[in-house]
């Protein structure tokens, strides 16, 4: 027999070493879940993480709490939380000021006094660990599923990537996200140039976000990944336009059904706004008001992909209606993309994927098809599959691997080995569409308009009984949006 060789001894054991990590961080991590705030104890996973691969000079001068230090305290009898909590205030606190000129006031997760003997093993489980990728994952899995009870939640993986690859970024270019999250499509933005290049990219990664925990996560999660990104201080990016309108791609995952945009609170916006010559949306038009800020701050050739609930598609409200109006004479939509229900985990409410594209002529290093007067539309309602041993559904590599071939065919980006096979209009899946025809449907930009099969009587039926499903959820998140500010009108009377 062969003897296996050691380069291929030392990865089984270092994913052998990463697996047996994620496991053991997982079960600390959901028994931290009962004895402390769920979102504080993937906070808190987050920050040791982030310790590990960042915490290591100290000064002879003023001694600093090191990732080193701090495995020496839990290599001890007695209390751990102290040493935690004093390695990660400095720490974290140094992160916020590099990101927003001032420490955060609450730069770190509480902790309890009943933790010690869990947070020791933590502490060990993480030094243990050969790579940390998957145990980053791992934890912004669990801090999203606890923001989701909040109706806040970090794109999963599979739907970044395809956000990623409809906007197809290249080296060099100048990335925007103006609401981060976790900073995740920042994230699956730099590996998806990696990837093409074979190097580390020279891209420019801006994000914001506008709560302060989750800016700090985002700082965290490109950190330990050793990517080079600048996150804004938090803030709302709505308050005011972006400081140059010169970004190559804008990627966003925009908050479903926003029910304001003009809060009283926001920054005094200049006499002239840029974002909107004809005036600024209505308050209630935060869709609008989202899509008009993206909009301005693109290059001249630059592209735009971001998700949004299907109302704003759809909706026949003068100030949407109007807004799709002037997309589409602009020239400016390049696809829409109507995705599954329940792949985002955290709402019922259906969504799209909309590609804007300032450019959609053929041209080098780009697309071999010129696509002006045309909008790609996609009918992926049904491209879900189920996570197994769950009733949860996701998008999978499978079905935005057909979405993505679709569109770089409609474009001509595809591999020279598959020219041959352009794409075509296919029922109840993709239709290539003249703007013309969209103007006489009163620019309704929702797929499943454009790219579906007419249904026998049986199919028409449930397709309206889900219709009527979808919309009776997307209304009864509005009230739950609207709950807050009836409450303070009624103890205002």
């Amino acid at each position: 027999m062969k003897e296996e060789s050691a380069p291929r001894r030392s990865l089984r054991h270092t994913a052998s070493s990463t697996q047996h990590a994620l496991t053991e961080v997982s079960e600390l991590t959901t028994g931290l879940s009962r004895l402390m705030n769920r979102h504080d104890a993937a906070r808190l996973v987050l920050g040791l993480l982030y310790l590990s691969r960042t915490a290591h000079t100290g000064s002879p001068v003023s001694p600093v709490p090191t990732w080193s230090w701090l495995l020496r305290q839990a290599a001890k009898e007695g209390p751990i939380t102290g040493a935690v909590s004093r390695c990660l205030g400095h720490w974290l606190t140094l992160l916020d000021a590099e990101g927003s000129g001032a420490g955060s006031r609450d730069a770190m997760p509480f902790l309890p006094p009943n933790i010690d003997v869990p947070l020791r093993r933590l502490i060990q489980a993480i030094d243990a660990a050969q790579q940390v990728g998957d145990l980053l994952d791992q934890c912004l899995q669990n801090l999203s599923t606890a923001h989701a009870r909040g109706s806040q939640y970090f794109t999963p993986r599979d739907v970044a990537r395809l956000v990623i690859g409809a906007a197809a970024p290249r080296d060099g270019h100048r990335v925007l996200d103006p609401v981060c999250g976790s900073g995740g499509l920042l994230v699956e933005s730099h590996r998806y140039v990696r990837a093409s290049v074979g190097l580390n990219p020279t891209m420019s990664l801006l994000g914001k976000e506008q709560h302060a925990h989750t800016s700090q996560v985002a700082r965290m999660n490109l950190a330990v990944r050793g990517i080079e990104a600048r996150i804004l201080p938090p803030g709302d990016s709505l308050a005011v336009p972006e400081a140059e309108a010169f970004y190559d791609i804008v990627l966003a995952n925009l908050p479903f059904n926003q029910p304001t945009w003009a809060a009283e609170d926001r920054a005094v916006r200049p006499s002239v706004d840029p974002r909107w010559p004809d005036g600024p949306p209505p308050k209630g038009s935060a869709n609008s008001a989202w899509i008009l800020h993206i909009a301005h701050a693109l290059a001249p050739r630059g592209r735009a992909a971001f998700l949004m609930a299907d109302i704003a598609a759809k909706s026949r409200q003068p100030a949407a209606r109007k807004l799709r109006e002037q997309l589409v004479r602009d020239d400016f939509v390049e696809c829409v993309i109507a995705l599954p229900p329940r792949v985002f985990g955290h709402s019922d409410a259906t969504a799209c994927l909309w590609v804007l594209n300032r450019d959609k002529s053929a041209r080098s290093g780009w697309g071999t098809i010129d696509r002006r007067g045309e909008v790609l539309f996609i009918n992926a309602r049904r491209a879900f599959e189920l996570i197994p041993d769950s009733r949860a559904r996701r998008l999978g590599d499978r079905h935005s691997d057909r979405i993505l071939t679709t569109l770089a065919r409609w474009r001509g980006t595809v591999e020279e080995n598959s020219a041959d096979m352009p794409q075509h209009d296919e029922a109840d899946w993709c239709r290539s569409c003249p703007t013309e025809e969209i103007a006489r449907r009163s620019y309704d930009l929702m797929p499943t308009t454009y790219a579906a099969t007419p249904p026998g009587p049986e199919e028409s039926t449930r397709s309206r009984i889900d219709e009527l499903k979808r919309e009776l959820a997307e209304k009864l998140g509005q009230v739950h949006a609207l709950e807050p500010r009836l409450l303070e009108a009624l103890e205002e009377i």
